[in-house]
């Protein structure tokens, strides 16, 4: 969508002039940081035509939304791959540069959002570009952590953690949506009342907080598709104790505050006791209960009380079972705040939710204390005691008289919820992330389901951005494979293909191979920088970036730099290339193992 205002003259005008007016500074003058918040205004006022297109064009459409619940979204720097999918790339960096500023120094401005952590998280931002990117309607919705997992460093060896504090600036490309606010319960008591024959719950004496939402655009690459990421914000709704604070018992005054903004404060809380779990169990009902508050409200501005369409116009995407309280929370909203009766409330809750499966380990299947969930949810354990009740007799039905089997199938049981089976047993979809794990849950982890409803499982292998990965991060293979086949994989992956035929081709070959040397002389340059140490890029670079882990594979990787120096040292005849090994990993903290994997990597090297 071309907009004059936006060429390099327009982009350099509206620079100027926001540093002008918010910070009555010049360029000359002006900190990298004014910089960055006056150019990332820019491109959002250039994202903002195309969002509000997008908001207009799906409630005149009325086609079907998707929710995309994961309690992480790994996004990266928004600037570079807002200008990426704006194809704006270059108008900026020549006003920019024609305003004497180094647009890479620029982009280093931007705080990493500290929405997500891992695997898990990029697989949902990635899903997100593509959404956008293929025109679907969709929204990505999670927590909006005050603090990241943690900044990492490590000195003499050893792990040192750091809050990351991601928002000490702001962001500029979020807006808080306050039309949209709602309220989260926990504990309380459930009164029950009949009128006419039907039974009605309401909780009473609960604590309530705010969910406060901020959008952030996800712009699609090449479209006028443009959809958002909400993040929920916790905030009390109590009002501020001036009496309390004014006798001097500030503490007091504050405890309310306190308790509710703890909810997002950091992303994956300790939860090796009590109160960390409990915190993290009400993290995932607070951002799950919030999206389905306000789904719920968005599609009856649309539809009306017309419940029988929700299924057509809207789905709950769940990431991996932390959003999985979604479920008995649909349900809890349809028959407690919308009147359907429970088999109406679970046919469309059935036909609601779809579930993706990131792990087969027991020990990371998630489960709740039956004790924690009643007390802090006490209506969403009435619910799930009843979806467990009639489970459970229709799969004795089907497997009559094999308790154990019924057991280990079970939404509750052995004093435990059990977040995977409640998923699979109310998805209408169940995926794996790869072909081998899909097949895992099918033949072992979910097999008995897998005899229940074959129908309702499959495997997506997961992708990745390559605009982001290639297009920016790889500028010099992005312009020899344009070379060879064209632009057309700037927007679909699957015209990388076409590269095929040149695997023979010696002059391609010969230039691949200058890429990936400038590439690694640029590495080079980068770690001599920051670390102080020369490498040679002769060298065979054998690379892992991963967050370190005892599941990620260090420490295999590892053992193998032993294997080969054995091999070095025992065999004189045995002949070895040059070879560096470079770990590039986060670590998690609390985890023991992946201190001793960052010990043994330090004695090897």
């Amino acid at each position: 969508m071309a907009n004059m205002q936006f060429d390099p003259e327009g982009i350099k005008r509206s620079i100027e002039g926001k540093l002008q007016r918010y910070y009555g500074v010049t360029v000359q003058n002006a900190s990298m940081q004014q910089l960055y918040k006056a150019t990332a205004s820019t491109i959002r006022d250039q994202i903002m035509q195309k969002w509000m297109i997008s908001r207009e064009m799906r409630a005149s459409e009325q086609g079907k939304r998707l929710y995309y619940l994961s309690v992480e979204f790994l996004m990266g720097r928004s600037m570079n791959s807002n200008l990426i999918n704006l194809c704006s790339q270059a108008e900026y960096r020549q006003a920019l540069e024609s305003l004497g500023v180094n647009p890479i120094a620029l982009m280093a401005e931007e705080p990493e959002p500290a929405l997500g952590n891992g695997g898990l998280g990029r697989l949902a931002a990635c899903f997100l570009d593509s959404l956008s990117s293929l025109n679907i309607p969709s929204m990505g919705c999670t927590i909006r952590y005050e603090y990241g997992l943690f900044r990492q460093k490590i000195v003499d060896g050893q792990q040192v953690e750091l809050p990351d504090t991601w928002l000490q600036n702001g962001n500029v490309w979020e807006i808080v949506s306050t039309e949209d606010i709602c309220q989260v319960q926990f504990g309380g008591d459930v009164r029950e009342t009949e009128t006419n024959g039907r039974r009605y719950f309401t909780l009473e004496n609960a604590y309530t907080i705010d969910a406060v939402p901020y959008d952030m655009p996800i712009v699609g690459y090449d479209t006028d598709c443009v959809n958002t990421l909400r993040t929920w914000s916790a905030r009390s709704c109590e009002l501020f104790d001036l009496k309390t604070f004014g006798h001097g018992e500030y503490d007091r005054a504050m405890d309310e505050m306190k308790m509710a903004e703890v909810i997002n404060k950091v992303l994956y809380p300790e939860d090796s006791h009590w109160e960390g779990k409990l915190l993290r169990m009400k993290q995932h009902y607070f951002f799950t209960s919030a999206t389905l508050q306000y789904a719920l409200k968005d599609f009856k501005r649309q539809y009306g009380n017309n419940f029988d369409l929700l299924p057509d116009k809207v789905v709950f995407h769940i990431n991996d079972t932390h959003p999985g309280m979604a479920i008995p929370e649909l349900m809890r909203l349809l028959i407690d705040q919308e009147g359907l009766g429970w088999d109406a409330a679970e046919s469309i809750t059935r036909r609601c939710i779809a579930y993706t499966n990131h792990t087969v380990m027991q020990e990371a299947l998630e489960h709740w204390p039956l004790d924690m969930v009643k007390q802090t949810l006490p209506r969403v354990f009435m619910i799930l005691e009843e979806m467990n009740r009639r489970l459970c007799a229709q799969l004795f039905t089907i497997f009559p008289d094999q308790w154990e089997r019924i057991g280990h199938m079970a939404i509750l049981g052995y004093g435990q919820l059990h977040m995977a089976n409640l998923c699979v047993a109310y998805a209408f979809s169940v995926n794996g992330v790869s072909q081998l794990h899909g097949k895992i849950l099918t033949e072992s982890l979910f097999h008995d389901y897998h005899l229940v409803e074959p129908g309702k499982f499959s495997a997506i292998t997961n992708g990745i951005t390559h605009r982001r990965w290639l297009l920016s991060a790889n500028p010099g293979m992005r312009d020899l494979i344009a070379s060879a086949i064209g632009t057309g994989f700037y927007r679909d992956a699957d015209e990388l293909q076409k590269l095929l035929p040149f695997a023979g081709d010696a002059a391609f070959r010969h230039n691949f191979e200058q890429v990936k040397r400038v590439n690694k002389q640029r590495l080079s340059a980068l770690i001599e920088k920051r670390q102080g140490i020369a490498l040679d890029p002769d060298f065979i670079f054998d690379v892992q970036a991963k967050r370190l882990h005892e599941y990620k594979r260090q420490l295999l990787n590892a053992l193998h730099i032993q294997v080969l120096y054995n091999r070095v040292t025992d065999d004189p005849n045995y002949d070895a290339p040059p070879r560096l090994f470079l770990f590039g990993a986060k670590a998690a903290p609390g985890y023991y193992r992946a201190k001793l994997i960052i010990r043994y990597i330090n004695a090897l090297a």
